[in-house]
């Protein structure tokens, strides 16, 4: 394919624990540098993105209501870890001549600015990544589910969401060696076997919009730079 673009706006969805590296907490420089590079690469080749990153690495509010905390407050504290690994991202693409911008879903002027989807939208048109933080804003919504509204709020072709994995398999491959890997598999196939891409909102959400998601393996070198440019990697819901 060389390295013409397919899609002219994508929106990537990756976890905040990927950012973690081998620690498995915190942020890796090397693995932020990892992520970078190649949305650079992309953002060379014309592509407008929209990056969407959880914040698991840091908090995770769903994890800590599981132990007494306030499911809201818990929520509320994973958006916040969201936006910190939103600026880590845009710090090392401003390094390496990217313009990016980090617009959040929580109000906080004096760290980036509010996320009105127009605003993105004009961001991506003059050729700045554009950073969607804070979940969607509101506790019991996952990052996914905000990867899902953001790509229709800003018109992406796909979501491309990185995992640790090679794409969507017909069970858990980490625990089942059995687990058959698909190449392609349908909204409602994901839907009616429960298999485990993203919540069932976030799915259903794509569904309605005609989104598709390229589920791949985001630790294996140039997967994402390849999945950007419209190549045949992991596995496509659509």
């Amino acid at each position: 394919m060389g390295d013409a673009p397919r899609y002219k706006r994508i929106l990537i969805k990756i976890s905040g624990e990927s950012l973690a590296g081998e620690g498995g907490h915190g942020i890796d420089p090397a693995m932020v540098d990892f992520v970078c590079r190649q949305m650079k690469r992309l953002h060379e080749a014309g592509v407008e993105i929209g990056l969407v990153v959880g914040g698991g690495n840091i908090f995770r509010g769903f994890k800590a209501s599981k132990s007494g905390m306030d499911r809201v407050t818990g929520d509320h504290m994973g958006m916040l870890a969201t936006v910190i690994n939103s600026l880590a991202l845009r710090d090392d693409l401003e390094q390496m001549g990217v313009p990016s911008r980090v617009l959040s879903a929580i109000e906080m002027d004096s760290v980036c600015q509010r996320f009105v989807a127009g605003r993105a939208i004009a961001h991506l048109q003059k050729g700045r990544l554009v950073i969607m933080a804070g979940g969607t804003g509101n506790p019991f919504f996952t990052t996914d589910t905000a990867a899902a509204l953001r790509a229709v709020e800003v018109g992406a072709q796909i979501i491309l969401k990185g995992t640790r994995v090679d794409g969507v398999y017909s069970a858990d491959p980490e625990i089942d060696a059995r687990a058959v890997l698909f190449s392609e598999i349908s909204y409602l196939d994901v839907l009616s076997k429960e298999l485990r891409v993203m919540d069932a909102a976030s799915i259903a959400l794509c569904k309605e919009n005609n989104i598709p998601v390229l589920v791949f393996n985001l630790h294996i070198e140039n997967n994402l730079y390849r999945a950007g440019l419209g190549e045949k990697v992991g596995t496509l819901v659509h």
